[in-house]
């Protein structure tokens, strides 16, 4: 495996991310970086970071619509989230969540969910959860060449079935899992809540990159939630999650100021009128 400067990314300096580069980054022993975006100007701020890639992820339901899971979050809204996204992103890789009941019907619902995210939303490839179960779609999915990654775990869209956010232990079925997404076609598998010891066995398993949340530091790159990395999700701090910033704490205080001035007449000044 190479040796590679912090600052590496696998993608060529101005040129966007693709598929193939991020599928390359594996065995060249590129750490690939990934996080969730849901609006043009946090997109455009993670792109201009150098982010390798934008996850449009169902977790909107939550951060973004206030809901205790992501169940609810309807294929319109993803499609709405994911078009103001890739007006802000230029560079990165955009990947958008099927959400909850728009592929497990069918391979040919899969296949035109993935379309519409695709044609109506800018995506370059969807995400879509489960392993074995969730083969036959990704096969549809991948020979219309619609890039598609993986989801197994803990899938959040499956909370009711775990009976809760719980840590995902079957070594054999994920696995098995890894290697059934992998021969569908997919190019890349998000690996959540899993022992760090047993998401490194299956990175080791597949060809594809891994990318994990909560599964440790084998994993081939890393994904996290936008408003978790910068402190705006208020006290939730699950155990996988670094704040690189407590940007809830300084928007409070800026708006308390903005508050306090305009109630004494101290906004706006002189110099912010018009003469």
């Amino acid at each position: 495996m190479s040796q590679h400067s912090p600052g590496n990314t696998p993608r060529l300096p101005g040129k966007p991310m693709t598929v193939p580069a991020f599928v390359a980054a594996k065995s060249t022993g590129t750490k690939l970086t990934m996080l969730t975006a849901y609006d043009f100007t946090s997109a455009r701020l993670l792109d201009q970071a150098g982010v390798d890639a934008i996850l449009v992820g169902d977790s909107l339901g939550m951060v973004v619509q206030g809901n205790d899971h992501c169940l609810t979050v309807t294929l319109d809204e993803m499609i709405y989230h994911t078009r103001c996204v890739a007006r802000g992103a230029k560079q990165a890789l955009i990947i958008t969540d099927l959400p909850f009941m728009t592929y497990q019907v069918s391979a040919q619902q899969a296949l035109i969910s993935a379309g519409r995210a695709i044609q109506e939303g800018g995506a370059h490839a969807v995400k879509l959860e489960g392993g074995e179960r969730s083969a036959d779609a990704i096969a549809a999915v991948t020979r219309a060449d619609i890039p598609v990654m993986g989801h197994i775990g803990l899938t959040p869209q499956s909370i009711h079935a775990f009976g809760g956010f719980k840590v995902q232990r079957a070594e054999e079925q994920l696995i098995r899992d890894a290697r059934a997404i992998e021969q569908a076609g997919a190019f890349a598998i998000v690996i959540e809540c899993v022992p760090a010891e047993l998401a490194q066995a299956i990175t080791e398993a597949v060809r594809i990159p891994t990318i994990g949340i909560g599964a440790g530091a084998a994993c081939d790159g890393q994904v996290l939630v936008y408003h978790d990395v910068l402190g705006l999700y208020g006290e939730f701090r699950p155990k996988f999650v670094k704040r690189y910033a407590e940007l809830g704490s300084t928007i409070q205080a800026a708006v308390q100021a903005y508050c306090d001035e305009v109630r004494r007449g101290e906004f706006p000044g002189a110099e912010h009128e018009f003469r």
